[in-house]
């Protein structure tokens, strides 16, 4: 597959806190320890899927965080 042509460079994630959670993931950016490390020698197109999967790591953390979903909707009662 061909690589898309990019005006800009990919920017890092990084925010700055640099800690790792339970999982081994980075608490600010959520990039495991190699997509740190190797983040300078990878293309564009791999730093914007380890991007999508940083998305989705924070998105499944959200999740985890919110709780159970309720079945039923939160209605008042009429009576």
């Amino acid at each position: 597959m061909a690589e898309q042509l990019e005006f800009f460079p990919v920017q890092s994630p990084c925010r700055g806190v640099c800690q790792s959670d339970e999982r081994g993931y980075c608490r600010g950016c959520m990039r495991s320890r190699d997509e740190r490390f190797n983040w300078q020698n990878m293309s564009d197109a791999q730093k914007r899927e380890v991007l999508r999967l940083c998305h989705q790591r924070w998105l499944r953390k959200l999740r985890a965080a919110k709780g159970p979903e309720q079945d039923t909707p939160e209605q008042p009662t009429l009576f």
